[in-house]
């Protein structure tokens, strides 16, 4: 009788040690909407549908970080999300482009690239120039 105890306590062991403990809801897809939360998506743009890359310009004018999508301007990194987020809607297997000038501090291309990991792009690449 003692070496079935054995047993069986090592294979309890075993079965807690080897399994995951995930909370299902984490898992799980959800369209939860809280009170008075409202969901913004910029309409999707005519130019934007026929793509084949998106091409982000991070300038850095006047110690403000400019952004510019496919020879569009922007002002705010929320715009460029918006912006990001109605063209992954469409197309999501799209390849990013981010142009960065070279005085742009890291934080604000970070902020972009987390942006498009966060939206789904998972095609994010880094422009480089050629030295002459």
């Amino acid at each position: 009788m003692t070496p079935m105890i054995d047993v069986i306590f090592l294979l309890l062991i075993f079965f807690v040690c080897t399994a995951s403990f995930q909370a299902v809801e984490e898992i799980l897809p959800t369209n939860l909407q809280l009170p008075g939360a409202v969901e913004t998506a910029a309409p999707p743009d005519p130019d934007m549908l026929d793509l084949d890359e998106i091409v982000v310009r991070i300038l850095w004018q006047d110690d403000q970080p400019r952004w510019r999508i496919n020879e569009r301007d922007y002002e705010k990194l929320a715009d460029v999300r918006n912006v990001l987020v109605s063209i992954a809607r469409l197309k999501n297997d799209l390849p990013v482009i981010l142009d960065v000038d070279g005085n742009v501090p890291l934080e604000k291309v970070i902020d972009v690239y987390d942006a498009c990991r966060q939206i789904g792009l998972r095609r994010i690449q880094f422009a480089a120039s050629e030295k002459v």
